[in-house]
């Protein structure tokens, strides 16, 4: 598996993560305890699906101009 393959694979997994992680900072879920409805799991969902929506763009614009190091 090359370089560009791990940053979209790396990159769609961040990004699924840190959406799960501000989902529940922001209480979406409705369940107590835990991450849920803590402010500081919203910003770190935030921060770490940036990163991951980041690596995915940038892995998916290399493979469409066919470099695949």
């Amino acid at each position: 598996m090359n370089k560009v393959w791990v940053r979209v694979i790396g990159g769609a997994l961040l990004l699924l993560i840190g959406v799960n992680w501000g989902l529940q900072g922001s209480g979406a879920y409705g369940m107590s305890g835990g991450m849920n409805g803590q402010s500081q799991w919203l910003l770190i969902g935030i921060v770490v699906a940036a990163v991951g929506l980041a690596m995915l763009v940038g892995g998916v614009r290399k493979l469409r101009s066919g470099k695949q190091s």
